[in-house]
Order: structure tokens, then C-alpha cells, then sequence
């Protein structure tokens, strides 16, 4: 193995503060592509869809568990995929473990679940095995096909006006990689982090940043932590 020059912690500074100038460039890119993603068209969600979940059928409205955002992985776990019946696909499962505590997005009105085609004591089992808690639905009908997800694994992003659901972005392939922080998620969705810095369109929710951090077990209740650092 080749490795770069040795250097002095002098040289060393010099060159990663070189390095974090591009490092901001890239941050600063990614705040304007999720700018651009707040201002995509929506498509409407014309069609019912029905899922299988812990507490029977469930329909793509019930999803959002009452918030008004929703986020959809769909995970390859079904017969004919790398480590049926034991496993989900390994990508797949190395999604699941990235995914944080689903209290902070839900802070956010935005709910999170995965959707696969196994049936509900499968996933059930596998969650169980793997130590993952986050909602876990099973398709029963077109809906992996009508929204990119048939062949491959990708997460679509949703919104509730009232009894209307619209779809407003979609992400895979290597894009998935990026995901499973809070602030991921909510940079894909309409709404993006709802944060006062954000260059959202007028009229969306927005509060000052860092304000509605709070401990996962704590949200809803009037205790909240103070930042520091």
C-alpha cells in the first residue's frame, strides 16, 4: 500500500483546511438540492393501495400513522431474494440498521415506515432477530410496481392535504446509501427540515433550528434538552 506524504501537524492543518473549503461547497450543495426538491411538482396519488400490517389491512392514508408526511423504503424480504427466509437482501438490512430513532422524525410530522412482500409473521420473525423496531408493512398489490420499487429497493416520499396523498420525490440505487440519519429523511421530503435557515417556499412550517431537538423518550412532553456545544 502506497500511502500519502507524512507531514507535520503544520502541513496537516494547511492541507485538511484546504480540503474543508470543498467539504462546505458540498454542504452548501446539498442545502440547494433539497431546496430544489421542496419545489418539485407533486404527483397525485390517485390509486387505493392496501398493506398488511401488525394490526391487519391498512391503506396507504393509515401509513402516515396520522402525520403529515410519510417515507417508504421498500425492502426486498420475500421468497426468491438472498437470505429468504432467514434474512432480508443484505443491502437491505444494512439500510434497516442505519435507520435512527424514529421519535425525532416524527417530531417533525413525517412518519417512516418499510414495505416489503413478505408476509406479517415473517417480518415479524426477522425484526425480532435483528433488533429492528421501525413499522413494517406488507404489499398486496401494485404498488412496488407503480411507484419504481419492483425490481429494486428505493424510498418514495409522501404528502397528506387532508384526504389527498401525493407523492413528492423518490430516491434509489446509490442514493439510498445516503440515508437513515433524521436530517436525510427530512431533506428528501416536501417540507425538507423545517428549520427557519432552509430556502423553502413561502408559507411552509419553519421553526428556529435546534430549538425542537429534544431527547427520543421526551418528545410531547414539557421537558426539553437545552443544546450546548
Amino acid at each position: 500500500m502506497k500511502t500519502p506524504p507524512i507531514v507535520s501537524p503544520q502541513e496537516w492543518d494547511a492541507a485538511r483546511s484546504r480540503l474543508l473549503q470543498a467539504e462546505k461547497q458540498l454542504t452548501r450543495a446539498r442545502d440547494a438540492l433539497a431546496a430544489q426538491r421542496r419545489r418539485m411538482p407533486w404527483q397525485a396519488v390517485e390509486q387505493e393501495y392496501a398493506f398488511d400490517g401488525p394490526g391487519g389491512r391498512r391503506s396507504l392514508p393509515d401509513l402516515f400513522d396520522g402525520r403529515r408526511q410519510l417515507v417508504v423504503y421498500r425492502a426486498f424480504f420475500e421468497p426468491g431474494v438472498t437470505g429468504w427466509p432467514d434474512h432480508a437482501c443484505p443491502g437491505c438490512s444494512m439500510v434497516a440498521d442505519h435507520i435512527g430513532n424514529l421519535a425525532h422524525l416524527n417530531a417533525r410530522d413525517t412518519t417512516l415506515v418499510l414495505a416489503s412482500r413478505a408476509p406479517q409473521p415473517e417480518i415479524e420473525r426477522v425484526k425480532e432477530r435483528m433488533g429492528w423496531s421501525m413499522p413494517w408493512y406488507t404489499i398486496t398489490d401494485g404498488f412496488d410496481t407503480d411507484f419504481g420499487v419492483d425490481e429494486w429497493h428505493g424510498t418514495n416520499a409522501f404528502i397528506r392535504d387532508g384526504d389527498r396523498v401525493f407523492r413528492t420525490y423518490f430516491i434509489n440505487a446509490r442514493g439510498d446509501e445516503a440515508l437513515g440519519s433524521t436530517w436525510s429523511y427530512l431533506d428528501m421530503t416536501a417540507l425538507g427540515r423545517q428549520e427557519t435557515w432552509e430556502d423553502s417556499p413561502e408559507g411552509y412550517p419553519q421553526t428556529p433550528p435546534y430549538e425542537w431537538w429534544n431527547w427520543h423518550d421526551e418528545y410531547g412532553t414539557t421537558e426539553r434538552a437545552e443544546p450546548t456545544g
